[in-house]
Formats: structure tokens, C-alpha cells, sequence
């Protein structure tokens, strides 16, 4: 009785290669369901319209021109520039802006699309139609400028004592 019986063979596990080619296809479904549905055609987004320009017209031009040489009087130029806004009828405000540059005798007119310096506060007759950017404001801008420097001159000088030059020796 001591014989020995031949042990049974195990069974042969079964190959995991389907399960992993079945998760696959189960995935790869998955992912092309989740994918954006082409069924509408595309709509493309109108670009944003670009604000309208103010074209400037031959009549703008010269209305700016005949009532600058009427009121360019009170003008404060920064050299030989100034900028003007220009009454408007239709907006009911000063909408037209324009720089002004002198070159000698002449004038010559240039539209912007606003005024980059502050209106000066002028006592101007109620039927002007420009109005006028202030004047440069070198006068109280210089002197503190001026006082600030002398201030930190002096607080360096007192500070470091006087600053004298190396002195070389005499070339023989």
C-alpha cells in the first residue's frame, strides 16, 4: 500500500491575455464615447468689431483750421506743440481732438483720438469752441527740483566731508 500513486497534474492556470485585450477594448470604447461629437457643423466666432476712426475730412481740416486762427490765441504751446479739443455739435462735447504744431509761419493740424494733458483751467468766453491743454509747468516743477538737490548736496557734503581730486606725481 505503499504504493505511490502518480499525484494528480495541476491544472494549467488560464492565460490572462484575453482579460487584458477584453480591459482594452473596454477602454478604448470608453475614450472614443468620450470624445467631442462632431454632429453640429463648426459655427466660427464673428471677429470683434474694431472701434470706428474718426476719419478726418477735408471739412473737419479746415474747420479746425478757421476756428484755430480765430481763438488759437489762448493756446498754451509746450514748444512748438499744443493740443485743442474742438466742439462737436452732434456729440454736444468736445469730441475732436487735434495736436497743433507751429514750424515757422505755419500750422499744421494732426487728429488724435484724445487729449494727453490735462485742460487748462482758462477764463474763456462762453462761444469758444476749443478747449486747451495746459502749458508746461516747468517754473514750480524746476524750484523743487532744484531745492530737493541742493538739499542732498549739502547732507553729502556735510556727511563725507569736501571731495578732493588725487593728487599725481610731477612727471620728470
Amino acid at each position: 500500500m505503499d504504493e505511490e500513486s502518480p499525484s494528480p497534474e495541476p491544472k494549467a492556470k488560464p492565460s490572462q491575455i484575453p482579460s487584458w485585450v477584453s480591459l482594452g477594448f473596454v477602454l478604448g470604447a470608453l475614450f472614443v464615447m468620450a470624445l467631442p461629437r462632431r454632429s453640429e457643423p463648426e459655427t466660427v466666432e464673428a471677429p470683434t468689431p474694431v472701434p470706428e476712426l474718426k476719419a478726418v475730412t477735408p471739412l473737419r481740416v479746415s474747420t479746425i483750421e478757421a476756428v484755430f486762427s480765430d481763438w488759437g490765441r489762448f493756446a498754451q504751446w509746450n514748444g512748438a506743440t499744443t493740443q485743442v479739443g474742438l466742439w462737436n455739435p452732434e456729440t454736444k462735447s468736445y469730441s475732436d481732438f487735434f495736436e497743433v504744431i507751429r514750424m515757422g509761419d505755419s500750422t499744421y493740424f494732426r487728429s488724435i483720438p484724445a487729449l494727453t494733458s490735462p485742460v487748462a483751467k482758462l477764463d474763456l468766453p462762453l462761444e469758444c469752441p476749443l478747449e486747451f491743454i495746459e502749458g508746461p509747468r516747468t517754473d514750480t516743477v524746476d524750484t523743487e527740483l532744484r531745492k530737493d538737490m541742493g538739499a542732498i548736496s549739502k547732507s553729502i557734503r556735510e556727511t563725507f566731508g569736501p571731495t578732493e581730486l588725487p593728487k599725481t606725481a610731477p612727471a620728470n
